[in-house]
């Protein structure tokens, strides 16, 4: 099975590869702390899944600075290069700190940077690369302002082609230290 999870700078976003890798990736069948029993044939379905780490890369819209009244001139090709630039170098670093993620737990992690609109793309790119599974983070926003601002988790739960599995943050009052234990305020 390949799972994906979508990555970008969000503590959303953390979660859910944590959750990931606490949840759907084991220590290898050897990985018993030297206990000697009789070695049980695995069924072929206990395959350790795929995972790959997807970014979605935000489209470039032209950049327009105002220079008097009621006049705007767009941004020079090379200020839009340099900026793409910027963009992709970004999306490297991003994932080549999840991978590292992975690798510290013991899990390889293939990546994929992906160009659109990040709901879309990664519906989009969910079923191009038959996934069968993925996971997402949630901000935690109410109704009221996920109606305004919109939700990568909530557009993907109702279209992507394969299940998902949005990883919520920790209920008020508790929050996360950075090896991913729950602390209380």
């Amino acid at each position: 099975m390949k799972v994906l999870v979508a990555v970008d700078d969000s503590r959303g976003s953390h979660r859910a590869l944590a959750w990931v890798l606490d949840h759907l990736f084991f220590p290898a069948a050897g990985d018993d702390c030297g206990r000697e029993e009789e070695e049980v044939p695995r069924p072929v379905l206990e395959a350790a899944p795929e995972l790959v780490l997807v970014h979605a890369m935000e489209p470039l819209h032209h950049v327009m600075f105002p220079v008097g009244p009621g006049s705007a001139v767009y941004g020079t090709a090379s200020m839009m290069e340099a900026v793409r630039a910027a963009q992709a170098e970004n999306a490297r670093n991003l994932l080549g700190r999840a991978r590292l993620i992975c690798e510290q737990r013991g899990v390889a992690a293939a990546t994929v940077v992906v160009e659109g609109e990040p709901r879309e793309a990664l519906c989009r790119y969910a079923e191009d690369a038959g996934a069968g599974l993925l996971v997402v983070g949630n901000r935690g926003l109410g109704a009221i302002k996920r109606a305004f601002l919109g939700s990568v988790s909530d557009y993907c739960a109702h279209r992507a082609s394969c299940p998902i599995m949005v990883v919520k943050p920790p209920h008020d009052g508790d929050d996360e230290d950075h090896d991913g234990h729950r602390t209380s305020n």
